[in-house]
């Protein structure tokens, strides 16, 4: 009899831990594996090593009970079902390093038993799942792998992994089976895709979402050249108009995922992909589009420019791939001196407090449009180019 239901690889991250979480609150025995010793003595303490609503109240709850975490890698062989959160990444000219994934599947070979469920979660470049299949079978190890992406986005983690129907995916019946009922404890619906479609599913999702945002960018890019203002087009044409009721506001897209999974299919369709290609120079040139605009409007050279919020979204701590690092880069460049605000980044030692940087900053820019920024009263120009804040989103 295993000692845990399951262990979740890579348990301390922003998509390990909730999802651990979930199913030890759901009551099952969670075991939270992860190499960040820091991390795990952080949730062993019952506190969250990075903000995500809802998380701390179930930490809370479970730890040391039906769950707990460890740096040890031998607590994998103690697990019914092992759920590896090791994600594919790209290098820094933005190509996919698979092999990653395997790596670390090939040393964690070495504390699998017979007869696991292995659960591959993050985003895998396509053909990654077949590659570990062939890994473990070369290793000698007779498990069932299946490949379950996760669909959550940050800071509704807790809600959408019991309301989101989850994707498995497998090669037999059985294993179909063995996903299904180890994901029935969080979610009723489960859908039955190939590895290989699960794979492209995963990154036709976030590509998408990418391409929308690009989408809602070069609009306000267009609108913002003939002097109008983008948010008031949109909300006038959504108006009880169904059919752009989805339509994106501007603003930055960024976050560990979209620009990073749409290079990924990129890359595996040969780099054939122009539509992806664009909404990347979109996004990733929003910035510098910005501040060469506000160059035709003000001295930069001679002023104070703040730059609040530096997580790469609203309400969160998270600063992975954040184009305000790219705005803030910029602006050092072009203007006399740059101040910086968040009040949920920690790990930031150039931030400054609210009160600085609104009373010695010549003009703001709303980066990241977290709730406390919406109603500031200030006197000096504030660029939100998102129309969170009710003023004009022209720059």
């Amino acid at each position: 009899m295993a000692e845990h239901d399951l262990v979740v690889v890579g348990g301390c991250g922003h998509v390990g831990l909730p999802l651990a979480l979930a199913f030890a609150d759901a009551g099952l025995s969670v075991g939270v594996y992860d190499v960040n010793a820091t991390s795990v003595a952080t949730v062993n303490a019952g506190k969250m090593p990075f903000d995500e609503p809802g998380a701390a109240e179930v930490l809370e709850r479970v730890i040391g009970k039906t769950l707990v975490a460890s740096a040890d890698p031998t607590i994998v062989s103690a697990a019914a079902a092992v759920v590896v959160v090791i994600g594919t990444p790209v290098d820094e000219h933005l190509n996919p390093e698979p092999t990653t994934v395997s790596g670390a599947m090939k040393v964690l070979s070495e504390h699998l038993v017979e007869g696991q469920l292995i659960v591959l979660r993050s985003t895998l470049y396509p053909g990654t799942t077949a590659l570990i299949e062939s890994v473990l079978e070369r290793a000698g190890v007779d498990v069932d792998v299946s490949f379950c992406p996760e669909r959550i986005a940050e800071g509704k983690a807790m809600v959408e992994l019991h309301e989101l129907p989850q994707i498995v995916s497998a090669r037999s019946e059985p294993v179909f089976e063995r996903a299904e009922k180890l994901f029935g404890n969080l979610t009723k619906q489960t859908v039955r895709l190939s590895p290989e479609e699960a794979e492209l599913a995963k990154l036709f999702t976030n590509t998408w979402r990418y391409i929308k945002f690009a989408t809602a960018n070069q609009l306000y890019m267009m609108a913002n050249d003939f002097g109008l203002d983008y948010e008031r087009i949109r909300q006038g044409l959504k108006q009880d108009y169904p059919r752009a009721a989805d339509m994106p506001g501007a603003g930055f897209a960024a976050g560990p995922c979209l620009l990073k999974d749409t290079m990924q299919l990129a890359a595996f369709n040969n780099n054939q992909f122009v539509l992806g290609h664009a909404a990347m120079m979109i996004n990733e040139g929003l910035p510098l589009y910005m501040v060469s605009k506000l160059e035709g409007r003000y001295d930069l050279s001679t002023m104070t420019v703040g730059v609040l919020g530096m997580a790469f979204k609203e309400e969160s701590d998270d600063t992975r791939s954040s184009l305000s690092y790219k705005l803030k880069r910029i602006l050092k460049f072009k203007a006399g001196r740059v101040l910086c605000h968040d009040p949920y980044v920690r790990d930031d030692t150039d931030l400054v407090d609210l009160e600085t940087i609104l009373s010695q900053s010549d003009l703001l820019i709303l980066a990241a449009p977290h709730n406390c920024y919406l109603d500031l009263d200030v006197t000096v120009p504030l660029i939100d180019v998102w129309g969170k804040t009710g003023n004009d989103t022209r720059v």
